[in-house]
């Protein structure tokens, strides 16, 4: 689910370090700007020696479950998506600033070349799975982790709200501020802190009860609270006005705050069964007891998302990722940006609601708010009622195998 996570907490009633408390002045004091360009282009120093993933052993195509049935081709599209970004990136460039094992951007060109040239081919199946086999070496990471699924939904809005459209689709405020940590402390790089100046400080941004209060934010449209609740947890989707038209609402920006997701504050209070807790389930709560409980239980949920808009142009392109590539169905994954890079092909032995012949290889694309840790996958279906009702029913454990370019897996199997 689009939104980066930012697990920075809560500064208000804590005693932070003298350096964070520079650091906050420095980011009021400096005036950040109101929309989030990124970090700046620092001086090279040299890229950190590749070091594998943690608890990975190398591992062969051969021993990947059910590897010589898949069909990559979708993966294939996704790398080539990736690879367009990586290609605007010098050599030097870090793939991740956080994450060492995916080494640097030089490190990709080779396989990023033969995939471009496979991809603009009428490749098969067999011929997308040999390149694969033949460019990369895959890790296997030990233990089961989780994977869930996402998707771009359809949602009627208005240009006006009434009574039943009486929930803002909101911009990003001029007063919400961004940083990247690795400005001013080194370890930190990619690491960004939200919130907004108040006086001589810097402090957490509204949560959401405030945001809807002060209406904080300009409404870009307007539609139903379950519908433009939901809208936020995905991150983007595809707003159908009265007359047919469309647009996409993609994701700007998040207030910084924590994730709470309803459904597990649901089931604490035993209003819904574990068992019984997808969208579909909650949508039927809500819907059987009307705005007032509606507002409560969002409330929750501290985390608020604000939007964009954008022309939809072609429909069958998925919305932009946190690495900025458009997703492709079934083959672009949500991870934890703290232990994957965007742009690694990633093998999952998983079970997929819907999807038996599905082939498992998918490419790190996106991040989420609840998609927390190494073995941690949120799995973009698609868009419209049939990809929600999926990605509403998607919960499976999963074993986790990082492909890697052969020279950099040889590279880092030497310095390890």
């Amino acid at each position: 689910m689009s939104p980066l996570p930012i697990r920075t907490g809560s500064l208000r009633g804590s005693n932070p370090s003298s350096l964070l408390l520079a650091l906050l002045f420095c980011l009021v004091a400096a005036g950040c700007a109101s929309q989030d360009t990124g970090p700046r282009h620092l001086p090279a120093v040299g890229v950190a020696t590749p070091v594998a993933p943690a608890r990975s052993t190398a591992t062969t195509f051969g021993a990947l479950p059910g590897w010589s049935g898949t069909d990559p081709r979708g993966a294939l599209s996704a790398l080539v998506q990736s690879c367009q970004r990586i290609a605007a990136r010098p050599d030097h460039a870090p793939m991740s600033e956080r994450v060492t094992y995916a080494g640097a951007a030089g490190d990709w060109r080779g396989v990023c070349a033969e995939a471009v040239r496979l991809h603009q081919s009428a490749t098969t199946a067999v011929a997308a799975r040999n390149f694969f086999e033949r460019a990369f070496t895959p890790l296997a990471l030990s233990g089961t982790g989780q994977l869930t699924a996402y998707y771009e939904p359809l949602v009627e809005v208005r240009s006006r709200p009434d009574e039943e459209f009486s929930m803002a689709i909101r911009a990003r405020p001029g007063d919400l501020l961004t940083g990247d940590l690795g400005q001013f402390i080194a370890g930190l790089e990619g690491q960004r802190i939200v919130g907004r100046a108040s006086a001589e400080t810097f402090e957490p941004y509204r949560p959401r009860e405030e945001i809807e209060r002060y209406d904080l934010g300009v409404p870009l449209a307007w539609g139903r609270p379950v519908d433009i609740f939901f809208l936020q947890v995905q991150g983007s989707g595809r707003l159908v006005y009265p007359d047919g038209s469309q647009a996409r609402a993609a994701f700007a920006a998040h207030n910084g705050l924590p994730y709470v997701s309803i459904g597990r504050v649901l089931i604490n209070r035993g209003a819904l069964s574990p068992h019984n807790a997808s969208k579909d389930d909650i949508e039927a709560w809500l819907n059987a007891r009307g705005p007032q409980a509606w507002t409560e239980l969002f409330n929750e949920n501290p985390r608020y998302v604000f939007f964009q808009l954008q022309p939809l142009g072609d429909s069958s392109v998925g919305p932009a990722g946190a690495q900025g590539a458009p997703l492709t169905p079934m083959a672009s994954l949500a991870v934890d940006p703290a232990y994957h890079a965007w742009g690694v092909p990633i093998f999952l032995d998983a079970a997929v609601y819907g999807d038996p012949d599905w082939s498992g290889l998918v490419v790190a694309q996106d991040a989420g708010g609840a998609i927390q840790g190494p073995l941690r996958g949120d799995l973009f279906v698609g868009w419209g009622d049939e990809a929600g009702f999926r990605a509403g029913r998607q919960n499976a454990q999963a074993r986790w195998f990082v492909l890697l370019p052969n020279a950099l897996a040889a590279r880092i199997a030497r310095t390890s």
